[in-house]
């Protein structure tokens, strides 16, 4: 046999010989289901959490439409408390007023008539206000002798119909010229503060119903370009807010 005879056997042969990269075949098949296998998963999660953004879509539109529940794109939240409560009511309209009055009136009638305290009916509520006239040297913010049980009765009276009372300081416009306070502000929290702190600690009065506030001259009842009118404004009130809802005073509706 010729060399070119030898030669052409030898590649036929080895053509014709078991090949070792048949792998890359198997391989090639198992990426590509793998791969259909994930697309098959992606699809079907998003799938699910469209219908879930439709369904949560349709419960938000309900609630919307019954008013029960408002968008974050709302100026306006929807409050529960003041539909099922009309803002115009006083806080004090369930109170037995003319009881209360008698009441009052029965244990500070010298005070009354004196002006130094100052009951009335106002569109927040019923007020008990003490004036600076009977219970303040002007200026400061210790009570005046006799002043302390005054306010004491006036507590006991409060307290005995389980009444929420906000405790309000204010004074007139007159700069202050004084050691303890450089501003009306604090001439009208202190004297609030004082008067808190009897009806707390000799008054017997409920901590947790009692609240206080401080206006200075900024909510006059009077003009303060006469003497009278800011000798009405340099006080303490006493606003009866409500009455505790499981303690509902006799004969009321």
């Amino acid at each position: 046999m010729t060399g070119a005879g030898r030669s052409r056997k030898a590649i036929a042969g080895h053509s014709l010989g078991p090949s070792h990269e048949r792998w890359l075949v198997s391989y090639a098949d198992f990426m590509t289901l793998l791969f259909a296998f994930f697309v098959v998963l992606f699809a079907s999660s998003r799938h699910n959490n469209q219908g879930l953004h439709k369904v949560a879509g349709s419960i938000r539109d309900g609630f919307t439409t019954m008013s029960a529940y408002a968008p974050p794109e709302s100026a306006t939240p929807v409050s529960l408390t003041t539909q099922t409560k009309s803002p115009k009511t006083p806080p004090s309209a369930d109170l037995d007023l003319p009881l209360l009055r008698k009441q009052l009136q029965d244990v500070l009638g010298d005070s009354i008539a004196k002006h130094e305290i100052v009951v009335d009916q106002t569109p927040e509520g019923l007020v008990i206000s003490l004036r600076e006239l009977g219970f303040f040297d002007s200026a400061q913010a210790k009570l005046l002798p006799g002043a302390a049980e005054k306010i004491k009765r006036t507590a006991q009276i409060l307290a005995q119909h389980h009444l929420n009372i906000r405790v309000e300081g204010h004074s007139d416009d007159q700069p202050i010229r004084s050691a303890l306070f450089h501003s009306n502000w604090e001439l009208s929290s202190a004297r609030a503060m004082t008067v808190l702190q009897l009806l707390i600690n000799e008054g017997g009065f409920d901590p947790s119903k009692v609240s206080m506030s401080a206006y200075g001259p900024y909510k006059s009842l009077a003009s303060n370009a006469t003497p009278e009118g800011r000798r009405q404004n340099r006080r303490v009130d006493l606003v009866v807010v409500a009455p505790t809802p499981s303690h509902a005073m006799p004969g009321s509706q």
